[in-house]
């Protein structure tokens, strides 16, 4: 009967204790990256009329070309923390005779806006009106 109440005694001791004991240790989850890195500062310096060695230079060779297409190339770049965060970021760069002719994705030149604005700053313009801006200077 003793050996009965000690053994409950200390399964009841180790019970409690487990409730206080810290986490258990998890699997480490790694951080992902993928890609080319994509910088403000790598867009800002892509001019249009370079040739694909200075944006090769700049930027870095695309990971994945299109075997469609040779004068786009793709930049992709992806972050993901498992459980935690994902991000991509995407450019896309076009050449016209071997020369940079225009890019699109997530970011845009810092001074792509009129009168050095930022893009929180800028006000919203309808089409119309750019089209017009364009066109008569």
């Amino acid at each position: 009967m003793r050996m009965l109440s000690r053994l409950i005694i200390f399964s009841l001791l180790v019970a409690a204790a487990s409730c206080s004991m810290p986490k258990i240790p998890r699997v480490f989850k790694i951080t992902i990256q993928q890609g080319n890195l994509i910088s403000q500062e790598m867009i800002d310096q892509l001019k249009p009329g370079m040739t694909r060695s200075q944006v090769a230079f700049v930027m870095g060779e695309p990971v994945a070309r299109n075997t469609f297409n040779e004068d786009r190339w793709d930049y992709i770049y992806t972050v993901v923390v498992p459980g935690v965060y994902e991000d991509e970021k995407r450019m896309s760069l076009y050449f016209e005779n071997d020369v940079l002719a225009y890019f699109t994705g997530d970011y845009a030149p810092t001074g792509s806006h009129p009168d050095g604005e930022t893009p929180a700053e800028a006000e919203p313009q309808d089409a119309a009106s750019e089209r017009v801006t364009a066109n008569s200077g």
